[in-house]
């Protein structure tokens, strides 16, 4: 920029705050949307600078006075709905809506971000009324992007009704590490293109509705089996490898212009980062998101509270400091700290005491601002406040409820049973005799029931005395319909195999225990323990519609 050209600049931005004198600045004035974003961020104290870059948590599905302290004082910038907030929708939907009045009424009139957990699948941290869908491991099996854009838009049109303006989705971690049973089904995959390609779909489906997508666990939580709310996970692969494979869809994404990315409490010993978590490495957020691959949305750090964190950091405030300075615009804390918390102080402290953390602050809240400028206002941003009437009347969202079923039935994959020596299905109810349901999701027997009418369902526990009552039941059918998806079930699918009868394995989740059980005749995968996936496989297994699926796993 020319001596001219930033001349020209202050200028412009001080005869706008002296308008403001006049008229009174607010988040609701029009014209640049740069300009208005550093106009209010100048006329914001240190205080409410900082107060922006706090994402909160609270317990409790009411709203708690300490969370409203926080938002009508100190003007923080966001607040995150978790599963312990949303057991009656409507009430969640008045909360936000409260929640959002007190944001409103302060003298900048800036609203807040509101985010949640909404991947789809599995992790669906509000629940109630809003639709349970196949997930991003189903739109893997399916590959079409028109899946994944149209389960990105049906996921935000649902959220939208509730006030719910962000969204922490699409994760694109790749399936790397087939031990993991932290990502495992929340993956696309293991192809990284392919994650780079549905996670933009989703991302684009989600932006459609009005909602904020926000890409995670950059750079990468799918080559560990380790979960980093307890510990820190250690990838031990160089950033070469990294590049060429986790960093993909970050890459397509930032292209794509993503307008947020959570950094996730992740260590990779064998980069510049050294045993620096990501979300606090400067080199793995400046050096690499910002400036090698280009990416100017927001920085959003995963939960801090989580030990992955706070271990290495040595505390919660100097996690939390780190953090910023390391270039994260925004701090998440899944509980609501006390005013006078050491997390604020210090920030604060340290914003008055060190002018590079105070300039480091202020320019998080400048993108923070820019962020909600562009999409919290117009004819497509979600309402602050939800219209309860539309909330009722629109959740779950009758058109996709339509779509995640035809979803769950593209996505169903036949991975045993269909080779040309055995044909196990179609499995007709003449074919398959006597059936034995065993399973743990009460979908799994009412489904189950209507497709073999008179078969028996048995409820199994990794208990030995459970295990013996199992195979009698077994002994006594003629085809064993086995519900799998987690390391204990497949130990108590082994204790099968030696009963001389007809076993089939009715995968959900994540399918990679299938591979300890090749003895198996039979193997149908379905993605999600939803009431369409099971609807879609039992209807795949009798023959009625196709398994088009192809498993994403190479």
């Amino acid at each position: 920029m020319t001596l001219r050209s930033r001349t020209l600049s202050w200028f412009l931005l001080s005869l706008f705050l002296c308008t403001a004198n006049i008229f009174p600045l607010s988040f609701t004035d029009t014209g640049d949307r740069s300009e208005l974003a550093a106009a209010l961020v100048e006329a914001m104290s240190d205080e409410e600078a900082l107060a922006q870059t706090f994402m909160l948590g609270w317990v409790g599905a009411e709203p708690s006075p300490l969370i409203l302290d926080w938002i009508r004082d100190r003007h923080i910038g966001g607040v995150k709905i978790f599963g312990w907030n949303t057991g009656d929708t409507l009430r969640l939907a008045e909360t936000v809506g409260a929640l959002q009045q007190v944001s409103l009424a302060g003298k900048l009139k800036v609203p807040l971000l509101v985010a949640t957990d909404q991947e789809g699948g599995w992790i669906r941290h509000v629940k109630g009324a809003t639709s349970e869908t196949p997930g991003n491991m189903a739109i893997g099996a399916s590959g079409y992007p028109r899946d994944a854009y149209l389960s990105g838009y049906y996921i935000g049109r649902e959220l939208a009704l509730l006030g719910i303006n962000m969204n922490f989705a699409p994760t694109v971690d790749i399936y790397t590490n087939l031990a993991s049973t932290v990502i495992g089904p929340r993956s696309f995959g293991n192809d990284p293109v392919r994650a780079g390609l549905l996670g933009t779909a989703f991302m684009k489906g989600q932006q459609a509705a009005g909602v904020i997508a926000t890409a995670k666990h950059y750079p990468g939580h799918g080559d560990t089996d380790l979960d980093s709310h307890g510990v820190l996970p250690r990838i031990t692969v160089p950033f070469e490898v990294l590049w060429d494979r986790e960093l993909i869809p970050y890459r397509m994404l930032a292209k794509e212009k993503i307008p947020a990315i959570m950094s996730g409490h992740l260590a990779f010993p064998n980069t510049q980062a050294a045993s620096t978590p990501a979300s606090l490495s400067s080199w793995f957020l400046r050096d690499i998101l910002r400036d090698r691959i280009g990416f100017q949305g927001l920085i959003i750090t995963d939960d801090l509270m989580m030990n992955g964190a706070t271990t290495w950091a040595g505390s919660l405030s100097q996690a939390a400091k780190q953090a910023l300075l390391s270039g994260n615009d925004i701090i998440m804390l899944s509980k609501t700290p006390n005013l006078s918390d050491p997390v604020w102080t210090s920030l604060l402290s340290s914003m008055r005491q060190e002018p590079v953390f105070r300039d480091r602050v202020r320019d998080a809240a400048r993108r923070i601002i820019e962020t909600k400028l562009e999409h919290l206002r117009g004819e497509t941003a979600v309402p602050y406040v939800p219209d309860l009437r539309k909330a009722e009347a629109g959740l779950p969202d009758p058109d996709g409820i339509r779509f995640f079923l035809d979803l769950a039935a593209r996505s169903v994959t036949i991975l045993k049973g269909e080779d040309q020596d055995q044909t196990i299905f179609p499995l007709s109810r003449e074919k398959a005799g006597r059936v034995l349901l065993a399973g743990q999701y009460l979908d799994f027997f009412s489904t189950g029931k209507s497709a073999y009418p008179g078969s028996t369902g048995y409820w199994y526990t990794p208990s030995e005395e459970a295990i013996e009552e199992l195979q009698g039941y077994a002994r006594r059918s003629d085809t064993i319909i086995f519900c799998l998806s987690d390391p204990e079930g497949l130990n108590v699918l082994k204790n099968l195999r030696w009963l001389g009868k007809r076993v089939i394995v009715f995968s959900v989740l994540s399918p990679v225990y299938l591979d300890q059980v090749p003895w198996v005749d039979g193997a149908v995968a379905v993605y999600s323990y939803a009431p369409e996936s099971f609807v879609a496989g039992f209807s795949s297994m009798l023959g009625r519609i196709p398994a088009q699926g192809r498993l994403p796993l190479q």
